[in-house]
């Protein structure tokens, strides 16, 4: 086929999900936004549940739907983005629970839904998402008394360990929400992570389960492979791609594969970036196209039909680097026209 194999393993999207979930003093959901991080959302949402979670979440309302259909009624769909205008009938059909981030959103939501489930988010510092302080205070006793399933916040540089800014928003988020007899969540990988203090009773891994850091400690989920189109012989001192950019220093094999910036493989990781023929790193040759990319795979003797990417010889968090990037960024620019493989 003319396309990259996405191979996604469930079985370690499982096992991430209960190391983490064993990190936790707490019950642990599961955060699928951004189709799963490139996953497929139905799919990742089904394996998590069968693993144990209960809970999850997502940016935006469009993005319930296939979790609704792949796990019928029960669990609980929380939305990060609140319930936002032209929502009401899609939160009301599906049964989503809005993590309401303003006033404006809370009279939103129970002028237009009275007594439908709901949660608050908090702002602790971050200054991105949330209720600050002052505008909390003054409508909190009016929220608790409708019985909010959740009260999050979000944690700034929880991949950041020793960052003063983690303490400093525990201590907000207790002060701001002491005494409430409501479930409360602050922690997503990164504050898993960072100690039990930080769990209250609902974490929120998203990032490790897909074998992204700050779990150094994942099971990589993603693999890809992509396939060679052709393989042509280049003599020193021709050039390859677009600009020049790569010319040869000796008779050279340059094989095209079949992919590129279009397909999430970003054009900046191309001069750090090798692929791998079986075993053997063979370097990009010249600048990533849109729709495919040289690679010197001068020597290699047995040349497969596709390199590889990623898998056991380059995770995510390789490519993040060489793009300089992270490793979210890779995961979720991962293209739609992959054919995605599922095992476990």
């Amino acid at each position: 086929m003319g396309t990259g194999s996405l191979t996604i393993d469930l079985a370690a999207m499982a096992d991430n999900w209960r190391a983490l979930d064993n990190m936790s003093a707490c019950e642990t959901g599961a955060v699928v936004k951004a189709d799963g991080y490139g996953t497929g959302i139905g799919r990742a949402a089904r394996r998590l549940a069968q693993t144990g979670a209960r809970k999850f979440f997502v940016a935006v309302a469009q993005e319930a739907g296939d979790i609704r259909q792949a796990l019928g009624p029960d669990p609980e769909i929380y939305i990060l983005s609140g319930h936002m205008s032209g929502d009401t009938d899609m939160i009301a059909d599906l049964n989503l629970i809005p993590l309401l981030s303003s006033i404006d959103q809370m009279l939103r939501h129970f002028e237009a839904l009275p007594g439908a489930p709901f949660g608050i988010q908090l702002d602790t510092g971050m200054n991105r998402l949330g209720m600050e302080a002052g505008e909390w205070e003054a409508v909190r006793a009016l929220v608790v008394a409708q019985g909010p399933r959740l009260i999050m916040s979000h944690l700034a540089c929880a991949d950041e360990p020793e960052h003063p800014m983690n303490a400093q928003q525990l201590a907000a988020f207790v002060q701001m929400t002491d005494g409430i007899d409501a479930p409360r969540s602050l922690a997503a990988t990164g504050g898993i992570l960072l100690g039990p203090e930080y769990h209250f009773d609902v974490t929120r891994p998203g990032i490790g389960l897909y074998g992204g850091l700050p779990f150094v400690d994942a099971k990589p989920v993603v693999s890809l492979a992509l396939p060679i189109i052709q393989v042509r012989d280049v003599l020193e001192g021709e050039s390859v791609g677009y600009g020049n950019t790569w010319i040869a220093q000796r008779d050279s094999q340059i094989a095209t594969v079949s992919s590129g910036y279009a397909d999430g493989i970003l054009r900046v990781m191309g001069p750090k970036t090798k692929l791998y023929a079986n075993a053997r790193p063979v370097p990009i040759a010249g600048r990533i196209s849109m729709d495919s990319i040289g690679v010197d795979v001068t020597g290699v003797s047995e040349l497969p039909n596709a390199l590889d990417l990623l898998g056991r010889y380059q995770d995510v968090e390789a490519l993040a680097q060489n793009a300089g990037t992270i490793g979210y960024e890779i995961l979720t620019s991962l293209g739609a026209r992959y054919t995605r493989r599922y095992t476990g």
